[in-house]
């Protein structure tokens, strides 16, 4: 078999072979199965034997037992076994019997519902031809039902399937036009239920609230059920959706072929600064591997730009190549290979899903958008370029790969982040361990608040009445508050809305800002706004539309580049065209913290940990230009963005003075500012009169400021040779005096302005301990919390200007915050105690991108100062 082939490829070849850190195979397993209940009705037993079904997996008749008992359930069992037929069984059996009888299915993405669609119209098709039993009409209701189509459905269709945003701003507040669906409203099921964590799950935790007080409204108490593959607390997260008590199945009872798990690690290119093969690159020639022996895969990557790269490399080396289609027609390679992320129009996502199912489309690059149970065949491989957040992602990825008894094998490619390299060297924390916990919150202050304001909307509060957990006590003081600012009003014993706006409409679940900025395309660089002319490439939030399409930014879609004209922040529209250059770019941006609150604090071995309330103001100030495959820095150019204000939470560990003072005895302190000396003011002059007061790179003069003077040698490199050299307690003023005149000869120094003095240090960058351990600590921070890195935002404060003392920031990337850097706040030990042990034992020799980040090409890395620090606070 195919896949056989390309086991056998890897496992002999020179190149591959060695870099295996983990190749886990794990046998066929044979399935469980359990006869047909004998309650199942006539009807739905002989739509199941024309589909060749004759029994069920044994996890699918214990959801039948459970919810024919009236009880609410959770579905934990593996990637395709069987979960859509397991609830969909009883709850047919309830609509042919109870012909008033309504469903609700709740999907996390639009794509989902489409897919689970076709599913459960398959399964409805045979049991509508049976005469005995009612026609059970199921029909999708979301953003892009057409408007004339939605009387109907409400009246009509049986089973709804929706989404949680749709139900937040399109069902709930329209209650009345739905009156007749929420009074015989049955079964609510809720699909993919790992998603729901975080921001979202907080979020979706209070539609449901707002759901069942509408259903309670109209003498409905649905039952729940609730589905998951990957999560670590599944009756924990179930019931604190829903706010009920529910069953808990996850005994898997469906077959499953050989499965391979294989965890490369790129090879080491340079052992002194631990610089490895670009796991981007090495994902690219491997999945060649899987494509030349006709093995359809999947690539996911981590962030958008990730997935254009590697889609613009493969595509790009197989340009020149032909190959037939399911028909005779011949193809170029390149059309097998297709992209999927978040940005791309609907109609090329079903696309690429149904190229997917038909085999037309051989290799997909995709984010986690691929990541939930759309019906995309039984792919032969699944190749993770590198970890992708979580044990559950991990696990939710990998189980793309394979259906039923076919063979089938996952491959994670680790990256050079201190995170990849630490599982790659102890697959002990996620071999074989459980997935992480689902953190919710949905009593977060602003998140609450905004969903009793949607609340109040679609009915008046009742004094005495709770809102879900929350007692009626508590519903009420926010209830007072939002009257006092005039947005409610109490009369009559009930509190109503009194604002004109839809509350709902101006809350995201998702994100903290629910507006999208639209890509637009014009053919005519020089009239990029030409009214009439511009086509939607696609959309993408606010957030990312800084970094992502700034002016002269290179946007990739599909492998296709286009250079951004404007970005107007008024209209929300970002102007681009196609073109084809050897570069993409990536922003830069600047980060300040202000703390305003403390909410924790304790005394930690070598200083303080705290936990509280911080703004963050961050800041895009430019972008470089980075050739393609070499990545060299083509150059750097400003820009003038808007500053960009969160206010959030985090944890921050602060050294105290005496460890400061320990750390600089010993020479592992480097982040005090540089004395130059007391000439330093003359030979600055001296240096910028020789070199005519011009950048000697780009040959700029002075204007409003003085240019920099640089030392090509770094000034740290003279002290940290001066102090290898002589004993502390030894040095005296003349060597002192001695170093600072080498350090500080005129050929050693250079006339730089600002920008080309920025790209001149991060060449012969030293990293500091601090900047080292803060580094560390962010890249195995999520490892302990179910986050992406991307959640976490990390501030390195040498200075002190934050809290007084030395400090490393972390804290959550969402308004108010959601509990990750609390949760940091408590396991301090522990995550320095791994720090420490990851750091000690990376092979490298000053610092890498595997532990505590690379120094500049000349530079150093800080690997022994950031291990000095943290012996001193572990």
């Amino acid at each position: 078999m195919p896949i056989e082939s390309v086991i056998r490829l890897w496992r002999t070849d020179p190149d591959t072979a060695p870099n295996f850190s983990i190749w886990r195979t794990t046998p066929a397993r044979p399935a469980q199965t359990r006869p047909f209940p004998d309650d199942l009705p006539d009807a739905l037993r002989e739509a199941l034997s024309k589909r060749g079904i004759v029994s069920l997996y044994s996890h699918q008749l214990e959801a039948w037992t459970h919810l024919r008992a009236g009880k609410n359930l959770v579905l934990a069992t593996g990637t395709a076994s069987g979960k859509t037929l397991a609830y969909n069984l009883p709850i047919i059996a309830s609509l042919t019997t109870n012909t008033g009888a309504r469903a609700l299915y709740l999907f996390p993405t639009k794509a989902l519902a489409q897919d689970q669609l076709a599913v459960v119209s398959g399964q409805l098709v045979a049991i509508n031809r049976q005469p005995s039993t009612a026609n059970l009409s199921v029909a999708i209701y979301d953003g892009d039902t057409p408007q004339a189509q939605r009387p109907a459905i409400r009246k009509n269709a049986r089973i709804i399937f929706s989404n949680p945003d749709m139900l937040h701003t399109g069902i709930l507040p329209h209650h009345t036009n739905w009156a007749d669906f929420f009074r015989n409203l049955r079964f609510v099921v809720i699909d993919e239920m790992h998603t729901y964590r975080g921001v979202f799950g907080s979020h979706v935790a209070n539609v449901i609230r707002r759901l069942k007080r509408v259903a309670k409204f109209y003498g409905a108490s649905p039952q729940f059920i609730l589905t998951s593959a990957t999560i670590g607390n599944p009756k924990e997260l179930a019931e604190r959706l829903i706010e009920l008590p529910v069953e808990l199945i996850d005994n898997d009872g469906s077959s499953r072929g050989e499965r391979h798990f294989l965890l490369y690690n790129p090879p080491v290119i340079d052992e002194a600064i631990g610089l490895r093969k670009s796991s981007l690159l090495e994902s690219v020639r491997l999945t060649n591997d899987l494509l030349a022996n006709n093995v359809q895969s999947v690539v996911f990557a981590r962030s958008r730009r990730s997935v254009e790269i590697i889609l613009t490399y493969l595509q790009g080396e197989k340009k020149d190549e032909k190959r037939k289609n399911n028909g005779d027609e011949v193809f170029p390679l390149s059309s097998f290979i297709r992209g999927y992320r978040s940005g791309y129009l609907p109609s090329q996502r079903r696309e690429i899903e149904q190229g997917l199912r038909d085999g037309s489309v051989k290799i997909v690059v995709a984010t986690n958008a691929l990541e939930l149970g759309i019906d995309i065949g039984g792919l032969g491989a699944a190749v993770l370029v590198g970890y992708p957040g979580s044990i559950a992602s991990l696990a939710q990825q990998s189980g793309r790969a394979g259906r039923g008894e076919a063979p089938a094998l996952a491959m994670m490619i680790a990256s050079p982040n201190p995170l990849d390299q630490f599982l790659a060297h102890h697959p002990e924390y996620f071999i074989g361990k459980p997935p992480e916990q689902a953190l919710i919150n949905p009593d977060h202050l602003l998140i609450l608040l905004n969903h009793l304001r949607c609340a109040m909307f679609e009915l008046p509060f009742q004094k005495g009445e709770g809102f879900g957990s929350l007692p009626a006590q508590t519903v009420e003081e926010y209830l007072e508050f939002l009257t006092s600012n005039n947005e409610a009003h109490f009369s009559n014993e009930k509190y109503y809305w009194m604002q004109d706006q839809y509350p709902a409409a101006n809350i995201s679940l998702r994100s903290a800002s629910p507006a999208n900025v639209v890509l637009q395309t014009t053919d005519d660089p020089s009239t990029p706004l030409r009214a009439g002319h511009p086509q939607t490439l696609g959309e993408i939030d606010l957030a990312s539309a800084y970094w992502m399409v700034h002016p002269n930014a290179i946007y990739l879609h599909e492998g296709q580049q286009y250079f951004v004209h404007d970005l107007n922040l008024e209209k929300n529209v970002a102007t681009l065209t196609a073109v084809a250059l050897d570069y993409y770019t990536e922003a830069q941006r600047e980060t300040e913290i202000q703390i305003l609150s403390t909410l924790a604090q304790a005394a930690v071995r070598g200083g303080e940990k705290e936990h509280g309330e911080i703004q963050v103001t961050t800041q895009v100030v430019g972008f470089k230009k980075l050739r393609w495959f070499t990545q060299e820095n083509l150059g750097e150019e400003p820009l003038d963005l808007p500053p960009a204000d969160l206010q959030t939470t985090g944890y921050w560990l602060s050294l105290s003075d005496a460890t400061i003072e320990t750390l600089r005895a010993s020479g592992a302190w480097t982040n005090d500012p540089n004395d130059y000396g007391p000439d330093w003011p003359r030979i600055r002059l001296a240096v910028r009169t020789r070199d005519g007061f011009r950048c000697q790179i780009c040959g700029a003069p002075e204007a409003g400021r003085e240019h920099d003077v640089h030392h090509k040698i770094p000034f740290r490199d003279f002290m940290k040779r001066s102090a290898a050299s002589l004993d502390v307690a030894m040095q005296n003023q003349e060597i002192l005096r001695s170093t600072l005149q080498q350090a500080n000869q005129l050929d050693n120094l250079i006339t730089l302005c600002p920008s080309c003095h920025r790209k001149a240090e991060q060449n012969v960058r030293i990293r500091s301990g601090l900047a080292g351990l803060s580094y560390v600590l962010s890249q195995l921070a999520p490892l302990f919390l179910m986050c992406d890195p991307s959640d976490l935002g990390v501030h390195t404060d040498p200075a002190g200007t934050v809290r007084g003392q030395p400090s490393i920031v972390i804290y959550d990337q969402v308004p108010a915050g959601i509990g990750f850097s609390q949760k940091l706040f408590e396991i301090h030990d522990e995550l320095m105690a791994r720090a420490l042990e990851l750091v000690s034992q990376c092979q490298c020799k000053d610092g890498c991108p595997s532990c505590v980040g690379p120094g500049g090409e000349n530079g150093y890395g800080g690997k022994q100062e950031t291990i000095a620090i943290l012996k001193e606070i572990r």
